[in-house]
């Protein structure tokens, strides 16, 4: 929400006052700003869809204790689900551009829904913890994209003076699906069977296409930026290679395996390859590692890649705590996670006003600090730690998570162009993403490997999970404080994007009956 108020606000220029004064002006714009019904019915149409795309990312934390026992394989394994699912969302993100540009909003609209919805499908009648892995990649390609696409659809309708205000009204699920998610998870698991959080996706997506195919009006800007697809196939198989073979590693217990070696190196080697891709493309590449000569966007990207890390790789140690060391059921460990989204929902209220203001750095800072202290009572746990101290803790935990988020999305943009903005909002979302996947990967190793040296699942007590626990978030307060370095980075106050000299827009296209929109409002949130 920050982010686009930020971006919106620095791309504004000043106005002339029209013929009449500067009073009918006034009038004139606060009419034009007025958020109309019609857009607010786009609004609608868009979050169906939305909402279903965020709860499946919080519904599945609860689940995977269950996942695991159902298709007996160990936590190093069914993590995957979790994994998988992160990596497809970071890959498609760059793809959302181009393929508005190319095929129209409403077809991408419907093409991401209707992937998601098989992909959804596939999972509840998944026979094995391999295909189940599989079908999540697959529901994560058609999820990815609807986020961004729902940013772009609507600024195509909003245009960039009422972005702010749009984006702050549909923002709301945004704070409310971390706290249900995990309890609505937990009551279908308890209540129901695995399949049902996967399978009650579908009457929804059923729903959202439907209203997308009667009211969501398509537009299409004629293609300008051409897909960068050797960009495209270079680092997609390089961070999946990485990610397994950190996995591998600590499944194998050693570096030195074959499973692990082959594919760091390979990973590693693509990574070189696209990093040298990236540097002397004449086109624009998916990540343009150019941007990295800003101290705002290096720090921003470091931020959101650990945060990344400490966010969803928390999230699959909590409940998995609560069950396997304190025996609670699904629907419990999701109450007890609660406390954070609560947390993350207050906290965004007074962050954003305080990021408008332009506390960028200490905000960021401050965050870290309170992330800190929320993770240090969760390295001490054992088997009867206080559930209110726990509880307290993941509140400042989401206080600090959500004080860190809204400066950095609004300070990414510090010592960029304009034309570079859609390009770094692409970027920070694909290292959070990628960072949430290579973070819940490792830390499920370590807790994996914790449990083995301490007799194995089968032998261990509840006193030595809950110690494998303890050291397992031990990673996660480390990887939160690596962050604090590169808050530093980040500007004292936030001040206007800079703007290269004006290029001529080109006009949207209307498509199916579509209202007119200027190609600058769909380029700068594409």
């Amino acid at each position: 929400m920050a982010q686009t108020q930020a971006s919106t606000a620095s791309e504004r220029p000043d106005e002339p006052d029209e013929p009449g004064g500067p009073e009918p002006a006034k009038a004139k714009r606060a009419e034009s700003d007025r958020l109309d019904p019609a857009l607010l019915r786009l609004a609608g149409i868009i979050l169906v869809g939305t909402v279903v795309v965020q709860l499946d990312l919080t519904i599945i934390a609860v689940a995977i204790d269950t996942l695991g026992r159902s298709f007996g394989v160990g936590i190093s394994t069914i993590q995957w689900v979790s994994t998988g699912y992160m990596l497809a969302l970071a890959m498609v993100i760059p793809l959302t551009g181009w393929s508005v540009e190319r095929f129209g909003g409403k077809r991408m609209w419907m093409l991401s829904l209707a992937l998601f919805l098989v992909g959804s499908v596939l999972c509840g009648m998944a026979w094995s913890a391999g295909s189940l892995i599989a079908f999540r990649v697959l529901q994560g390609i058609g999820g990815g994209m609807l986020l961004p696409l729902m940013q772009t659809i609507l600024a195509q309708a909003a245009g960039p003076r009422r972005m702010g205000r749009l984006m702050a009204t549909v923002a709301v699920p945004a704070l409310v699906t971390p706290v249900l998610g995990p309890v609505i998870g937990g009551v279908i698991i308890d209540t129901l069977s695995w399949r049902w959080i996967f399978l009650i996706n579908v009457p929804v997506c059923l729903a959202a296409l439907l209203l997308a195919w009667r009211g969501l009006p398509d537009m299409r800007i004629p293609g300008r930026h051409p897909l960068d697809v050797r960009g495209l196939v270079l680092l997609s198989p390089a961070l999946a290679a990485v990610v397994y073979g950190f996995s591998a590693a600590g499944s194998r217990g050693s570096f030195t395996d074959l499973e692990a070696v082959v594919p760091l190196v390979a990973g590693a080697a693509l990574l070189v390859l696209f990093v040298a891709h990236a540097l002397t493309s004449e086109a624009e590449p998916i990540i343009d590692l150019r941007m990295f000569r800003s101290r705002s966007f290096t720090g921003s990207s470091g931020i959101m890649f650990l945060s990344g890390i400490a966010l969803f790789g928390a999230m699959f140690l909590l409940p998995l705590y609560e069950q396997q060391v304190r025996g609670r059921s699904a629907a419990e460990a999701g109450l007890l996670m609660a406390p954070q989204g609560i947390g993350m929902m207050i906290a965004m209220v007074v962050a954003g006003r305080l990021a408008d203001r332009g506390a960028v750095r200490p905000l960021a800072i401050t965050g870290l600090v309170l992330s800190v202290l929320g993770t240090a009572a969760y390295t001490q746990v054992g088997t009867g730690t206080s559930e209110w101290l726990l509880g307290a803790s993941l509140a400042l935990r989401g206080v600090g998570l959500a004080a860190v988020m809204i400066p950095v999305m609004s300070a990414v943009y510090h010592g960029l162009h304009q034309d570079e903005i859609p390009r770094a909002t692409s970027a920070v979302r694909i290292f959070q993403q990628v960072g949430g996947s290579l973070g819940t990967a490792v830390l499920a190793v370590v807790l994996a490997h914790g449990i083995a040296d301490r007799g194995g699942s089968a032998r261990v007590d509840a006193a030595g999970l809950a110690d494998a626990f303890g050291n397992t978030f031990w990673w996660t307060l480390a990887l939160t404080a690596a962050a604090v370095p590169c808050a530093f980075l980040l500007p004292g106050r936030r001040t206007a994007v800079p703007s290269r000299p004006a290029v001529p827009p080109q006009p949207a296209v209307p498509v199916q009956g579509s209202d007119p929109v200027s190609a600058d409002a769909a380029r700068r949130s594409s």
